[in-house]
């Protein structure tokens, strides 16, 4: 459903996202942190993985029409030009 996905605007995907990642934050963070969550943010499904890619693949695979939103678990950069970033769990 490509025309589907094209009437969202990247604001609206992006905070669609933000508020299903904020429902999962807890479980995710507790079980997932430093990973990367790709949401579909029509159904609210969600596929964990060690890097985007997969994660998204995956989803895809699930659900060939998502309407994707990623974030790595616990915050920090996907990517980062320059400078190495590292993400350290608050103990």
């Amino acid at each position: 459903m490509a025309v589907k996905n094209a009437a969202v605007k990247d604001s609206e995907v992006e905070r669609r996202g933000k508020a299903i990642y904020k429902q999962l934050r807890k479980k995710l963070e507790e079980e997932h942190w430093g990973d990367v969550v790709v949401i579909d943010i029509y159904s609210g499904d969600y596929e964990v993985a060690s890097n985007d890619l997969a994660a998204t693949m995956r989803m895809f695979k699930r659900r060939p029409n998502a309407l994707t939103w990623g974030e790595r678990i616990g915050g920090g950069a996907l990517y980062c030009l320059g400078e190495r970033i590292s993400l350290v769990h608050p103990d």
